[in-house]
């Protein structure tokens, strides 16, 4: 028996509602993660940022690292998040694509193929900005319909086309015979050639078929009207079915987050979804609206990952004093275990997400305080107690110190 198969058997029995009032918060910093490097100072942005409440938080608490998925591994944003929520990421596979549909509110069938798009720049073939510049949602609105409008179905599959915020955008395949298994035509890296799209196996022909001709018609559509003259497809999958995190763990859980991919992720493990603007500021009072609700929030802040991907120390370290200068908010509500943490490393340097491990803060009144000043990825792999562990097993240490867990054995 796994260790995730132990804890679903002792997570205690509860009364459905009303009950009693329990709260864990996971607060992720998406990419928080970094590196020290000569050309920032020899600092991480955690280092260099004054963070007078985490600090104080961090005297307080337990701390350490986590695994998103293996050592080596750089994780994509789907996996990370899956382990955080405690699902193995090595056998629970979600494309990007689902992510994306369900978090924009797609009606997303199963049998149909779902893929996360890009709007980028392209001259001459070749990928000169992945994101078109990171143009307004509203340019972004006007050019899909424009798509949906030019090509409507291939075949006899049905595109259904969905913008999302700035350069994102999300399709729906509906059609016989669609299986996953074709590649990104991503590149996933400026300065290299479109790719095309393939199948990754025999019965996938036909998919790769209908995303090439899709990626075809719409550079064609796009020709012409730059930033924003073609598009880049991503994670092209089917909806998976898996079980939800009220099944395996007794949780009432809700999600905050501002992104579509992450509310997509939070419905299919069977999160209530929260309604928030768009500021850090708006989801902790969304945190302190909904608390009493439910026994478990994911609340989701992106612009960390945002700002290491464009490789700006300087913003990545402003959201970071915002979340600071903002956490009284969720302190104030008194959550009974609080963990704080990133789902993968976004290094600025790198400006992509890389295999690093993450720093993690778990506070509660059971944690083992590790007696560390910062939280730093310096503190939390020198001096933190929790040690470094694979990100699936934080839901264990959650249920765990809010003393959810029965004992195991006699």
């Amino acid at each position: 028996m796994s260790n995730l198969n132990m804890v679903e058997n002792l997570v205690k029995e509860r009364p459905a509602w009303p009950r009693d009032d329990i709260s864990l918060v996971l607060l992720v910093l998406d990419g928080i993660g970094d590196i020290r490097h000569p050309d920032y100072g020899m600092q991480t942005p955690l280092e260099k940022a004054e963070t007078p409440a985490l600090d104080a938080l961090a005297r307080r608490s337990a701390l350490g690292r986590i695994m998103p998925v293996d050592y080596g591994i750089t994780p994509g944003s789907g996996p990370a998040h899956l382990g955080l929520f405690g699902y193995d990421p090595r056998e629970v596979e979600i494309g990007r694509g689902v992510l994306e549909a369900l978090g924009l509110d797609m009606d997303l069938e199963f049998g149909d193929l779902a893929a996360r798009c890009n709007f980028c720049t392209m001259e001459g073939g070749v990928i000169t900005d992945r994101r078109a510049g990171r143009p307004a949602t509203e340019e972004n609105v006007k050019l899909c319909k424009l798509l949906q409008d030019r090509i409507g179905g291939i075949e006899d599959v049905e595109v259904i086309i969905q913008p999302g915020m700035g350069h994102r955008f999300a399709v729906i395949f509906r059609g016989p015979d669609l299986v996953e298994g074709v590649c990104d035509t991503d590149p996933h890296e400026n300065g290299e050639p479109l790719h095309e799209a393939k199948a990754l196996r025999c019965e996938a022909e036909k998919s790769a078929r209908i995303v090439g001709e899709f990626q075809k018609r719409a550079l064609e559509v796009l020709e012409g009207k730059p930033p924003m003259n073609a598009i880049l497809v991503r994670g092209v999958a089917e909806r998976p079915r898996i079980n939800s995190l009220h099944e395996r763990f007794k949780l009432n859980t809700a999600a905050i987050a501002t992104y579509p991919m992450y509310r997509g992720l939070s419905k299919l493990v069977g999160m209530n979804i929260v309604e928030t603007g768009e500021s850090i500021e708006d989801e902790f009072k969304a945190y302190q609206k909904t608390r009493e609700q439910f026994d478990y929030h994911f609340i989701h802040v992106k612009g960390t990952d945002e700002a290491g991907e464009d490789g700006d120390f300087d913003h990545k370290v402003d959201v970071i004093r915002e979340v600071d200068a903002n956490l009284d908010m969720i302190l104030d509500r008194e959550p009974d275990v609080l963990a704080i943490t990133g789902d993968h490393s976004t290094p600025c340097s790198m400006k992509l997400h890389s295999w690093h491990p993450v720093p993690l803060l778990l506070h509660s009144n059971r944690c083992d305080v590790s007696g560390c000043e910062r939280f730093t990825e310096h503190e939390c792999s020198g001096n933190g107690t929790l040690g470094t562990f694979h990100s699936m097993h934080l839901i264990s240490l959650m249920l765990a110190n809010a003393a959810l867990l029965d004992k195991y054995g006699a």
